[in-house]
């Protein structure tokens, strides 16, 4: 049986964590796992194992809460910047990702989803519509010792065409319609898992590329920051 963290329930990203020891956000992260993801059925071992590792508290900042660890998404000046652990676990899973891959992330936020990616993929580039956030994810990925992820800066909508083709994207941001610059970046083969619909409401899909043809399978309603870009939304589209 597992004791409750009590006095030490609330961590610090920045430092300062109130006495919280390793075990303590080791425990933290397979309670959420055990919550939050494994109970949601999601089954892909390697991805479970994988969010039981990261150490998600040092992507949130700010004074946070051992629940808050296990459920919540990251804000950034009150907006979502990643997202909750099952959604997460469930768009990585859906990837199927076996570790030689060179993968493309829409949204790199904090740098949370970038750094799951890097445990299971050969290499991951990452696109920040926002040159401070970009730069701090970058900072803090390399920090915590992810040499494999790369963070730009720019218009995520685009990709990165100088480093495709890719062979799974991850767009965590809500786009209006697929971008088509991110479908001719997919390799042949690949597999892309977006978010599509309005600002408010979307559909998960998964995109399989077979030469120039591309299968969608619908997965499940989500609820996404819009994406901004030339072929998302306008950034008023925000507010």
């Amino acid at each position: 049986m597992r004791l409750p963290l009590r006095r030490r329930d609330f961590m610090d990203a920045s430092g300062n964590s109130g006495g919280v020891t390793p075990a303590d956000y080791e425990q933290v992260r397979r309670e959420m796992v055990d919550t939050q993801i494994r109970k949601r059925h999601v089954t892909n071992s390697r991805v479970l194992e994988c969010m039981e590792r990261v150490p998600r508290h040092e992507f949130v900042t700010g004074r946070i809460s051992r629940a808050c660890i296990r459920r919540c998404a990251a804000t950034h000046r009150g907006r979502p910047n990643h997202s909750q652990p099952y959604i997460v676990a469930a768009m990585t899973a859906a990837l199927g990702l076996q570790g030689n891959e060179r993968v493309l992330e829409i949204g790199a936020g904090f740098g949370y989803q970038a750094a799951v990616l890097a445990c299971l993929a050969r290499e991951v580039f990452s696109v920040e519509f926002r040159a401070p956030l970009a730069t701090q994810a970058a900072e803090r990925l390399s920090r915590l010792g992810y040499i494999n992820v790369h963070v730009h800066s720019g218009d995520g909508t685009l990709g990165l065409p100088e480093f495709a083709p890719y062979d799974a994207i991850l767009v965590a941001a809500a786009a209006p319609s697929v971008p088509a610059p991110l479908l001719a970046q997919l390799a042949d083969g690949g597999r892309m898992v977006v978010p599509v619909g309005g600002v408010e409401n979307q559909d998960l899909r998964l995109i399989d590329r077979n030469q120039d043809t591309f299968r969608t399978t619908m997965l499940e309603p989500c609820r996404f920051v819009p994406l901004l870009g030339a072929h998302g939304w306008k950034e008023s589209s925000e507010s």
